[in-house]
């Protein structure tokens, strides 16, 4: 008898542009089933632009409410969130996977002598050292972001009510390829922004070396929590 898999919850900012599969924050993303929780408020500019520490309690309730409605797992749909892995997870009854960054510190571990992981962001300027070393990663990892007034960051952060995925795709691989220029010695990619899965595979292409991404740590995630029942009860939760 096939136990069904027990939903995804997932934490989503509160955003007006198109969500493509592939994006952690569209549906047809998941071969599983998947609850959402918007955070009002957590736009891209308060929450990325703004590092706005006051909408963690809006999170920490979002997230309660997942749990709540039989969510066995959390992620979330922006990659800086990173810098409150440990504030949720501990203040969630079901495990937190908050960013893409957490993949970091693995890649760090796996790859030959000489060979560093490099990040791709929605956003330099806005991914500090204190981030990446909340998810136990080298803080002065290789970094680089798409162009601020490309069409992906506008797309995300404006809220566009279209997307070219063509462009989209275009700028990080654009940054991808800028940032294995700047670093001979990478040894694999990882794509910070949960937007960016939906062009893993050009960046691939373009960089000759693997390249990991937020679809990819939720896929890992939610295969060692599917099909197990929720451990909490309504009444246990808060």
């Amino acid at each position: 008898m096939t136990v069904p898999a027990a939903p995804l919850g997932v934490l989503t900012l509160d955003t007006a542009f198109p969500r493509i599969p592939g994006d952690l924050g569209c549906p047809a993303t998941y071969a599983y089933p998947v609850l959402f929780e918007t955070v009002a408020g957590a736009t891209p500019e308060s929450t990325v632009h703004h590092r706005d520490n006051r909408l963690l309690p809006a999170f920490v309730a979002a997230g309660r409410r997942l749990a709540d409605r039989g969510a066995v797992g959390i992620v979330t749909t922006c990659g800086f969130l990173a810098r409150w892995q440990k504030e949720l997870a501990a203040e969630l009854p079901v495990p937190v996977a908050t960013s893409a960054l957490l993949q970091v510190a693995w890649l760090e571990r796996l790859l030959p002598a000489g060979r560093r992981v490099g990040i791709v962001t929605y956003s330099a300027a806005d991914l500090p050292p204190d981030t990446l070393a909340a998810v136990g990663a080298n803080p002065y990892s290789p970094v680089e972001g798409v162009d601020p007034a490309g069409h992906f960051a506008r797309t995300i952060r404006d809220g566009a009510t279209t997307l070219d995925r063509a462009r989209m795709s275009a700028d990080v691989v654009a940054a991808a390829r800028r940032l294995a220029g700047a670093h001979r010695d990478l040894g694999a990619v990882v794509l910070e922004c949960a937007n960016m899965p939906p062009y893993r595979d050009d960046v691939a292409a373009a960089v000759g070396m693997p390249v990991f991404d937020a679809a990819d740590l939720v896929a890992w995630f939610h295969a060692g929590l599917a099909g197990v029942p929720s451990r909490y009860a309504r009444r246990d939760l808060w």
